[in-house]
């Protein structure tokens, strides 16, 4: 039983605060960057389509919220029970489709109906609980999905687009007149313009723009690799002749 599994990996990580050393060291400051590379370890995996690690990397994802919680145990700030009590009782309050009598048509109405459950749970706003942590590009896209989702959006996706050639074209003008803080200002409004645009294609920028990282880390790679074979370092070539095996790379895709 799953319960059953669950409880033996809790005592696992009771046990060893316990005894072992470096466990009883930690608290949630020391083991943070490990737990955020634990996320990014499970998007990898769910990029390369690989289920056995993500499985492997989901299991160390659970691993960071036990010892996160058994931490808040001994410090007598919160229970393992309280996590899971709390995740419980919000998929509940904020599903009144399935749990309560509340009618929805689709699912634009059941995400709506999620914003303004969140105001009514005491924020102040819909923006509240978008991390200050997460990459610009992801919390762009984020800020523009739940402002979205209450009607503050563009009609028409044209108008998103000539927003993006509008943005281009300040960011050039304030090029010419040298100001690199404004400069630097209208470059971030093209991004999220752009990011913008994305989300009307249903596209995902940050997902987009890994793709597009490994694939020049890919093409590059190849290049590196040619130039090896020819005995010759990268310093030591042209960029005509990088160039030709940046070509060369794209026809191995195929």
């Amino acid at each position: 039983m799953v319960g059953d599994k669950f409880q033996n990996l809790y005592e696992i990580m009771r046990k060893l605060r316990v005894e072992c050393p470096w466990d009883k060291e930690q608290d949630h400051d020391s083991i943070k960057a490990a737990t955020i590379e634990e996320t990014y370890e499970v998007v990898e995996a769910i990029d390369q389509k690989n289920y056995d690690e993500l499985k492997k990397e989901l299991g160390d994802m659970l691993l960071h919220i036990v010892f996160h919680s058994v931490i808040g145990e001994d410090n007598k700030s919160f229970s393992m029970e309280n996590v899971i009590d709390s995740i419980t009782e919000k998929l509940i309050r904020r599903h009144p489709h399935v749990f309560g009598d509340v009618k929805v048509n689709g699912t634009k109405e059941v995400l709506k109906n999620w914003e303004e459950i969140k105001l009514a749970e005491g924020r102040d706003s819909i923006l509240e609980g978008i991390p200050k942590q997460l990459p610009s590009l992801a919390r762009a896209y984020r800020i523009q999905e739940k402002v979205s989702k209450v009607g503050f959006d563009w009609e028409h996706k044209e108008d998103v687009w000539n927003k993006v050639l509008e943005e281009i074209n300040e960011m050039h003008e304030m090029e010419k007149i040298g100001n690199k803080e404004k400069l630097e200002e209208e470059m971030g409004d093209v991004f999220f313009a752009l990011t913008n645009y994305a989300r009307f294609l249903g596209i995902n920028p940050e997902n987009a723009l890994r793709i597009t990282n490994e694939k020049f880390i890919k093409r590059f790679s190849y290049v590196e690799s040619k130039i090896k074979e020819n005995g010759k370092s990268l310093s030591e070539s042209t960029l005509q002749e990088m160039d030709k095996y940046w070509e060369e790379s794209k026809t191995k895709e195929l």
